[in-house]
């Protein structure tokens, strides 16, 4: 059992590690190509030569930083399988599938026609190689698309049965799985925020050639360009996030509970917006939940469910399976240990249905199905000793969740400010502390970026598919040594890379700071 806890934890800690490196770079690739696609368009319609060479600056670095994200992208992937082979068992048809369209359709989309953005200039008309910049675009779109619903779809599983005689979950409904609440918000959510990052990375980069005294006019184009689409980004990414928190509340209760550090729910329930959780506090214990906090009245009903009387549960009242009404009356739910039990009797019907099987008696394998099937919803619940072990992360979750929530709304200010400064009061642009603060708003987009990952995937836990499969039984039959080499291997490989990236783009961008940028020097 030891050695199946390492294993686990060993390969939650590489497959985090391959997500979160890869996250360095997908947001910044949807963000700009995007800028690019508005630049060139820009150009196309002027025929202006200063912003074909603005385009080609910033296309070069997005062409860099896309090269890293493939890297990062494509290891993650064949992780599922090294790693991960029980999961990809179980759900194979499921998940597989939008995965191989990621892959025929929109990631061969965006190979195609890059190449036709870097290599295309004088080789192909303007409209065409515009088009190529806008297909592109919407083919880092797409691949985020398909990857999205995957994801969502272990969030919240739908339009899938399980078949006994395959052992596995079979994909019954293939446009529930597309078009499910979850996989929508997260998939607006997710690109709107690719917006946010590119935004301030243009911003930022265009505030160091201002500190530079060098390609003023790049810098203050650029700014208006990066400053509009980040505040679009930022203003819809928090709309969809509205969406996302009430599709949490909905099917992931515990998430959202853990997100508040909330353990005892009620109707009008506030919302922490600053707090300091205390690390004594567990769901069976009395101790008071936060060392500080500052709450917003009504706040946690208002978000989750659009209504300020509403009953949000928290981590006891899930494991209790209680629910209050509006007026305070109390409602009974299956509680936690009633869902271990259910899932203990999916289980057996299943082991029921194999030896029936086995056996070749159709009536006792009808029954067992028949018990299976009614038993199925809490399946995952089975594999679980006691209600404590369903219980997230719950100071990681709620740290990440509020770094990301105060982060963002420092960046829709950030925007406002930027935009305003460059179109009335342009010369206060050539103040340092006003450069400063947008160089060194970059870090804070990537750690508010990071923070929403971290959110939605830590929040989960302990599930790989939320109510159906824990981690504990998704893993492969390895051995815990060979997932800790490969995790070191890869800390050192992602470090290069990212760092590599790093050092080029520097080397780029200090290089453009030094002289003034045409179109022959790009």
């Amino acid at each position: 059992m030891d050695d199946l806890m390492n294993v686990v934890d060993w390969s939650r800690w590489q497959f985090a590690l391959t997500a979160m490196y890869h996250w360095l770079f997908v947001p910044l690739t949807l963000g700009l190509s995007i800028i690019v696609g508005l630049m060139e368009t820009i150009y196309y319609k002027t025929k202006d030569a200063k912003w074909l060479a603005i385009t080609k600056f910033w296309m070069l670095l997005f062409g860099i930083n896309f090269a890293c994200g493939v890297a990062t992208g494509i290891i993650l992937e064949f992780e599922f399988g090294t790693n991960w082979s029980n999961y990809s068992w179980f759900v194979g048809d499921i998940f597989g599938a939008p995965l191989a369209i990621e892959g025929i359709l929109a990631f061969f989309m965006e190979s195609t026609f890059i190449a036709v953005m870097f290599f295309g200039w004088k080789k192909v008309s303007p409209r065409f190689h515009l088009a190529s910049t806008w297909l592109t675009a919407i083919g880092a779109c797409l691949s985020a698309l398909w990857i999205l619903v995957a994801n969502a779809w272990m969030q919240y599983p739908v339009g899938t049965e399980f078949d006994p005689a395959q052992m596995r979950n079979v994909m019954s409904d293939f446009w529930a799985v597309v078009a499910s609440p979850m996989a929508i918000n997260k998939f607006f959510h997710t690109v709107l925020s690719g917006w946010v990052l590119g935004g301030v990375f243009v911003v930022g980069v265009s505030c160091w050639f201002l500190l530079k005294k060098r390609n003023i006019e790049l810098a203050q184009k650029s700014i208006k360009i990066g400053g509009w689409v980040g505040l679009v980004g930022i203003v819809l990414t928090m709309w969809t996030g509205d969406g996302s928190a009430v599709a949490v509340s909905k099917y992931q209760p515990m998430k959202l509970a853990a997100m508040e550090g909330l353990y005892d729910g009620k109707c009008g329930q506030e919302i922490v917006a600053f707090g300091i959780l205390n690390p004594q506090k567990t769901y069976d214990n009395n101790q008071d939940p936060y060392l500080f906090d500052v709450s917003l009245p009504y706040g946690l009903s208002i978000l989750a469910k659009h209504d300020p009387n509403a009953f949000v549960p928290g981590i006891n009242d899930l494991i209790k399976g209680v629910e209050l009404t509006p007026e305070g009356d109390t409602i009974h739910i299956d509680s936690y240990a009633q869902r271990i039990e259910i899932g203990r009797q999916a289980h057996a019907a299943l082991r029921e249905y194999g030896e029936a099987e086995k056996n070749g008696d159709s009536v006792a394998m009808a029954d067992a199905s028949a018990r299976l099937a009614q038993n199925f919803k809490y399946f995952g619940y089975g594999y679980f000793n006691n209600p404590s072990e369903a219980v997230p992360p719950v100071a990681l979750t709620f740290y990440a969740f509020h770094i990301m929530v105060i982060a963002g709304g420092y960046l829709l200010i950030f925007f406002v400010v930027i935009l305003f400064l460059v179109y009335k009061k342009s010369s206060v642009l050539n103040k340092k502390i006003v450069q400063w603060l947008g160089i060194l708003t970059i870090p804070v987009v990537w750690i508010c970026s990071q923070s929403g990952w971290v959110t939605a995937e830590v929040g989960r836990q302990p599930w790989i598919i939320q109510d159906l499969m824990p981690t504990r039984a998704a893993i492969s039959n390895i051995s815990a040594s060979s997932v800790q080499i490969t995790f070191w291997m890869f800390v050192v490989l992602f470090t290069g890379l990212l760092v590599a990236e790093i050092c080029i783009m520097l080397k780029v961008i200090n290089k453009r700071s030094k002289e003034e940028l045409d179109n022959e020097n790009i």
